[in-house]
Parts: C-alpha cells; sequence; structure tokens
C-alpha cells in the first residue's frame, strides 16, 4: 500500500469518474444510455470538486455524538484505537480492506477522505468489512453543491448509487446528502 500523502484526492476522483462512467456496449447490468442517465447532468464530464463549506460546529464534537448513536445500533461494534493523526489516516494504517473489489490500495481512499475532513469537516465514525461511516460539519446545503458531492461520493464509492435506494441516480442521491451530518459508503 501506499502513502495517503502521495495523492490528490481530485485526481483520483477525476480517474475513478472516467472509469465508472465509461459506456461498455456488453455491460450486463447497465445499457449506454442508463449508465448516462445514472450520472445526469454531468453524463461522463467529471464536475471537478465541491466547494468546500465552513461551518461553526467542532467536528470532533459531532464525530463524537454520531459515533454514541452509531454504538447504540449496533451494539456489537467493537472500538479500534490506531496511532494516526487522523481518521483517514488510520484507515490506511490499519490496512482496511473495504473497497478492494474496486482498488487494493487503501491509501488512495485515504487521501480522498483526508480532503473530505479539511472542506466538509468530515470525520470517520466507524468502519466496517466493506463500509465506512463519516461524520459531516458542512454538508452540501444546495441542489448544485450537493450535486457536485454526489459526483465525488459516485467516484468515490459508485456502489452508494448503483445499489443505493431507487432512483439509482446522481439527483435522487443529491437529494438525499442535502443537509445530512453522516455520509455512509459501502462497496459490493
Amino acid at each position: 500500500m501506499s502513502s495517503p500523502t502521495s495523492h490528490d484526492s481530485a485526481g483520483l476522483l477525476a480517474r475513478w469518474w472516467d472509469t465508472y462512467t465509461a459506456v461498455d456496449e456488453d455491460d450486463d447490468m447497465l445499457h449506454a444510455d442508463t449508465r448516462l442517465a445514472v450520472t445526469a447532468p454531468f453524463g461522463r464530464t467529471w464536475p471537478g470538486l465541491a466547494p468546500s463549506r465552513e461551518s461553526t460546529t467542532n467536528p470532533d464534537q459531532l464525530a463524537a455524538e454520531l459515533a454514541q448513536a452509531y454504538l447504540v445500533d449496533r451494539p456489537q461494534a467493537r472500538l479500534g484505537l490506531v496511532g494516526a493523526a487522523s481518521g483517514a489516516e488510520a484507515v490506511a494504517a490499519v490496512g482496511w480492506a473495504g473497497p478492494c473489489n474496486y482498488d487494493n490500495d487503501t491509501a488512495k481512499f485515504s487521501a480522498v477522505v483526508r480532503d473530505w475532513e479539511h472542506r466538509f469537516g468530515a470525520r470517520v465514525v466507524a468502519v466496517g468489512f466493506s463500509t465506512l461511516h463519516l461524520s459531516v460539519v458542512a454538508p452540501p446545503a444546495n441542489e448544485h453543491d450537493a450535486l457536485l458531492v454526489a459526483a465525488e461520493h459516485f467516484a468515490f464509492c459508485p456502489d452508494n448509487i448503483w445499489q443505493g435506494d431507487r432512483p439509482y441516480t446522481l439527483a435522487a442521491y443529491a437529494e438525499r446528502i442535502t443537509g445530512v451530518h453522516h455520509w455512509d459508503f459501502w462497496w459490493d
């Protein structure tokens, strides 16, 4: 595994977007027109990163509150202590393999989470076998920014859109994350 500091979040997300929006005529799951409808209004064109948002809320306090709520819902969860400067770095330090069906280098995903820590006040609250749960103090607050964040989430974890709640589109996903202070990801 590489180091999270050796990766550029924007470049990773753009490359992943190109990969997951590529039209494959032999795709049994999503035909070309359906695949492009999923990522509308952007289609195959990477829209770039969402702007950062400021918040007066303490990100560590929100993370602690969401971690407590997570434990109430999942009492079988266990605490893990990792010697790392942030949750994003901890994910790479422990060698978490959640997105291994997409990329075996967890440091790439860690680099994106580190960027979200800075832009949105995100904090890692929990990780599972193939899941990642983040608290977010500054989620998107309007439709435009939510679409950009949804595009980042699609590039980061396309299963959130492809296999999430219906309808399976960026626009529907953007509505679901607008103003929401937790982001959950799972890789199939």
